[in-house]
């Protein structure tokens, strides 16, 4: 008898038992030929279950590597406080200008205009002083842009990152979880 080496030779094996008396070289030759048949489909088994754990492997290899490129703990601990700074002082310089353009508001409304060169003074002062307060809008841009800049760099780092998972996937089909359980439970059932 042949060796086939594949698990239709342990049935033909079995119905050969069932169908004549078997000498022990013939049982022995019948269970070496089921074991060859079984040594093959475990070395196949094997070698799937090695090529989907390096598929892994190699998804958390790009996946932790496309983290640490974001620098979490430099976006953390610098570049998000920082922005919440500049906002602070923006949010701060334009509630103190406001404030000051009212109080010279005020101010102008209830001047007494019958002494000409007092009023005019009061006028003038408050003009610049309202002018002064205008002038935070200058830093207000510079901090703004500070913001807007560590904005853009978060999207940048965070695209990155979501492209390179993207691409992972498409790179690695079979680490889609739905077709893992599909394979998990055809091998189940084979």
């Amino acid at each position: 008898m042949a060796k086939r080496g594949t698990a239709g030779a342990c049935v033909e094996n079995q119905n050969e038992l069932n169908t004549h008396e078997m000498t022990l070289i013939d049982v022995l030759s019948h269970t070496e030929n089921s074991v060859n048949a079984l040594r093959s489909s475990l070395d196949i088994l094997d070698s799937s279950i090695y090529k989907e754990y390096r598929e892994i492997a190699l998804y958390i290899a790009k996946t932790k590597n496309e983290v640490s490129q974001i620098r979490t703990n430099e976006l953390r601990s610098a570049r998000v406080p920082e922005a919440g700074l500049e906002l602070e002082a923006v949010v701060e310089a334009a509630a103190s200008a406001t404030n000051r353009i009212m109080e010279c508001a005020e101010t102008i409304m209830t001047a007494d205009p019958s002494n000409p060169a007092t009023y005019h003074t009061i006028i003038n002062d408050c003009i610049m002083s309202i002018f002064e307060a205008c002038s935070f809008q200058d830093i207000a841009g510079q901090r703004i842009s500070k913001v807007v800049e560590t904005l853009n760099y978060i999207d940048k780092r965070v695209s990155k990152f979501a492209k390179a998972i993207d691409n992972t996937e498409n790179q690695f089909p079979d680490m889609c979880i739905e077709k893992q359980e599909a394979l998990r439970q055809k091998r189940k059932t084979d």
